[in-house]
This record gives structure tokens, sequence and C-alpha cells, in this order.
């Protein structure tokens, strides 16, 4: 049986070795020190290019903080994920700032509007990529939809790399992989770009009919010159083989401009 005094020397002895289990030992400070020393030093090395002169980084128990500032936004990601990726790294804290000129949203907007259309010209994917954005503040956000993993990654790149951007927020679906859609896509966009009375739009590089597929479901996307077209292009698609339902979201010049 436990007397009083007894499980005052238990108890003594508990908060003893919890004490003594928390406290670092010179060894493990010695070893924790060599560690933020070894990620200093990779990271003052990756961290050398020149895009990277304003960038101020220090280590403290793994923990990487980032200060300064950066002429893009692209450079801000790219120094965070080089700080993520070196070894015994536990956390990065981003207090990175992206300077560069201030543009307006809109001007921002309808400079990275032809961009993001005009990418992936000549790689046969141009007409098959939807892909929206809007500009709150410098913060870009992009949305609508990709048919593959890399035209995603360019469309991303594109806003990240351009100046006045000071955020990105990746909201781009990819389209799932599939033989079926595929067939759907080429055989649409000769239907569509094919036919006569549409033929005007096949001149533009940058593809203003976008054929969406997912499923076997087909969306048209973009703008053209009159109703008359837009409902064409709707009959076009849907006399495509294996097309299960076809959406035309196709948007009409001047309705467009009434509408802005």
């Amino acid at each position: 049986m436990l007397t009083k005094t007894t499980g005052w020397k238990v108890s003594i002895a508990a908060i003893a070795f919890a004490i003594s289990a928390t406290q670092i030992t010179p060894r493990a400070w010695a070893e924790g020190t060599q560690s933020d020393s070894r990620i200093q030093a990779e990271l003052t090395k990756s961290l050398s290019n020149a895009r990277f002169k304003d960038v101020q980084a220090s280590v403290q128990n793994g923990v990487v903080s980032l200060a300064g500032t950066v002429d893009v936004y692209g450079v801000k990601e790219d120094a965070i994920m080089r700080a993520h990726k070196i070894k015994a790294v536990t956390a990065v804290k981003d207090g990175l700032q992206v300077g560069g000129p201030v543009i307006p949203d809109e001007i921002l907007q309808q400079k990275l509007l032809g961009k993001i259309q005009s990418d992936r010209i000549g790689y046969g994917t141009t007409a098959f990529n939807a892909i929206s954005l809007n500009v709150d503040h410098g913060i870009v956000t992009l949305g609508g939809t990709a048919y593959g993993p890399v035209d995603k990654n360019f469309a991303l790149g594109d806003a990240s790399y351009t100046a006045g951007v000071k955020g990105v927020v990746d909201n781009i679906q990819v389209d799932p992989v599939s033989m079926f859609d595929d067939r759907i896509r080429i055989a649409t966009a000769r239907s569509i770009y094919g036919y006569p009375m549409l033929n005007k739009y096949a001149i533009d590089p940058a593809k203003p009919i976008r054929i969406v597929v997912q499923n076997g479901n087909v969306t048209l996307v973009g703008v053209v010159i009159n109703k008359a077209d837009k409902e064409i292009a709707g009959l076009r698609a849907n006399s495509v083989p294996g097309v299960f339902k076809v959406t035309n979201d196709l948007q009409v010049a001047n309705e467009r401009v009434q509408q802005d």
C-alpha cells in the first residue's frame, strides 16, 4: 500500500522524468544546428539565381522563412518550391511580396486572355482548351477546362510570369483521358471548322470556337459573329456520331458587347 510520503516521491520522480525528457541535450542541439547550417547552405545555393537577388532566407529548427520581393508571382512560387525540396526542411514560411508594376485589372485581364487563347498554337490542342479567367486586384483566377495537364500548366505559367499579377488561383479542370472523347473532338472540329459557313473561323489560329468533350458530352465555348453561326455550330456538333449531348455556350459578339 502506498503511503502519502511514497506518493509524493512517485510524483516528484515522474515530474523529474518529464522535465528531463523535454530537455534538449547538447548533442541534439549540435545536430539541429548542423542541420540548419546545411539547409542554409543548400538554400543559398538554390536561390543564387539573379531572379532571387532580393529574396532573403533564414532557417531555424528546420523551418525556412522567406522574405523580400520578387518581380513576378512565378518567381515567388519557384522560391517556395525550391525551399520545400531541400532535405530536412519541415516547413516554409512565406513572407515574399510580389513587386513589379500595378496594372488595372481590366487591362491585365485582356492581356492574359489574348496570351492564354493563343497558347499551344501548333500543338493541335488549341481548339480543345476552354480556359476562363478573372482578375481581381491583381489576383488571377483561372477556371474552365484544359485538354490535358500540359495545356493547364502552360496557362498557369502564362499567368504566373506576367508582370502585374500578384497571385494565381488554379480552378482549371483537366478533361479525362479517353480515346472515345478524342475521336469525338477531332470529328466535331472537322464538322464545325470544315463547314463552308464556318470556315472563316478556321483562319484564326486561336480557334475562337472551343470544343470541350467529356464522356461523349460536347460543350461549345467562345465567340461567333452572329446568331446564325452559333446555331449552325450547334447543329454541326449534334451531327457527329457518338455525341450524347451538345451544350451550346457560344456567345454572339454584338450581344456580348451589349451585356458588358
